[in-house]
């Protein structure tokens, strides 16, 4: 296996004729990122659409070289080596299966091409449907128009195992499964990585299939790396506004606050100011942030911030539900028990101990409270 490093990696899509002479008129695809994915582990990027996951893989596969910067695997500089020789497997959101080649063929190609013998072929792809489970075999005899959505994946996933890749780079590639063949294959390339212990770069949009697959998460948002740890250090200690936003579900509660003589002002609502607030030192204007389990919540008027309730939503699995309603012209949901009723209002206030604290104008995290015992 081996450790992928990026180091202050610059890639670009100008053209030449974008180029001025003040430099690049476009915002770069990957702008400097420096991204180390340990020894046998498996990280997930996720970010929103076009922030530069792809761009991510491509450098790191070499469909794409950087304009600057280096990309190492271990200490071996790879940022000129071309695709073929990186010893990289690389699964696609579409399979990418040669459609006319039973799953055989497409295990075989990459040993046809470089003229190895039919024995070699045969041990390999012998060994490889043993690694990848039951009923593998009977993948082997048919052509991909034959095969479901999960069982394409399996084969393309079978394709780059039996190469003996030292690293694995997974874009999206359950994205196209329907919800419950998407739950029962990504278990099934979890068993996979845990197995082979092979070091992954794994993109995806979806979240919790992120915390499902990964030992640690990297946050993208345009070309950059907000933040790079594990879910419950990005998730109880967001470096920023945009990775508090963007981890979590539902998503944390930001409502603009004002610090004021002593109290927190919300909308019309004043709130006692916790001692904490009184000793960090906080500008006068803030984003308060609040996830859902952070809100104490009460129908009692004038307990809080009056909320008016627009929806409750109920989760009979979680046993619990969601108040939604509007806070400063900002949606807000707390947490509640399954069976609490549908009322026209509620009031909220804050568990301060919960609470976040974020720059109105830097979105910089001025203050995240401890990670909970639970945890």
């Amino acid at each position: 296996m081996a450790q992928v490093v990026l180091a202050d990696v610059l890639k670009h899509y100008d053209t030449l004729e974008n180029v001025t002479l003040t430099g690049y008129r476009n915002p770069p695809a990957l702008n400097h990122v420096s991204l180390t994915v340990r020894d046998g582990e498996t990280l997930s990027v996720v970010g929103p659409s076009g922030c530069g996951k792809s761009t991510l893989l491509k450098v790191v596969a070499g469909l794409e070289y950087p304009n600057s910067g280096k990309v190492y695997f271990d200490d071996v500089d790879m940022t000129d080596i071309k695709p073929q020789d990186r010893g990289v497997g690389m699964v696609f959101q579409d399979y990418a299966l040669y459609p006319s080649m039973k799953g055989r063929g497409n295990l075989q190609y990459f040993f046809e091409v470089h003229q190895r013998t039919q024995e070699e072929m045969d041990t390999k792809v012998r060994a490889t449907a043993e690694l990848m489970g039951m009923g593998f075999e009977l993948l082997l005899g048919r052509i991909p128009d034959t095969l479901s959505g999960g069982e394409k994946q399996r084969v393309a996933i079978a394709r780059c195992i039996v190469r003996d890749p030292t690293v694995f780079l997974m874009d999206e590639p359950i994205s196209n499964l329907d919800a419950k063949l998407r739950e029962r294959t990504r278990t099934e390339i979890k068993k996979l990585l845990q197995k082979f212990n092979i070091t992954t770069l794994y993109v995806t949009h979806d979240q919790q299939e992120a915390i499902f697959m990964s030992d640690r998460i990297a946050v993208m948002r345009q070309g950059v790396i907000e933040q790079v740890g594990t879910f419950d250090e990005v998730y109880f200690n967001p470096a920023n506004l945009f990775v508090a936003t963007f981890i979590g579900t539902p998503p944390i509660s930001i409502v603009p606050a004002t610090l004021s003589d002593g109290a927190v002002i919300i909308g019309a609502a004043r709130l006692p100011m916790p001692e904490w607030m009184h000793a960090a030192s906080l500008p006068r204007e803030v984003r308060l942030g609040v996830r859902p389990e952070g809100w104490i919540i009460s129908q009692n008027d004038g307990a809080g911030v009056p909320v008016n309730v627009s929806h409750v939503e109920r989760l009979p699995t979680e046993r619990a539900a969601f108040v939604s309603g509007t806070l400063a012209n900002t949606t807000v949901r707390a947490l509640a028990p399954l069976d609490y009723p549908q009322v026209e209002k509620v009031w909220l206030m804050p568990d301060w101990e919960r609470a976040y604290v974020f720059d109105a104008m830097t979105e910089a995290a001025l203050h995240v409270p401890g990670v909970p015992e639970l945890f």
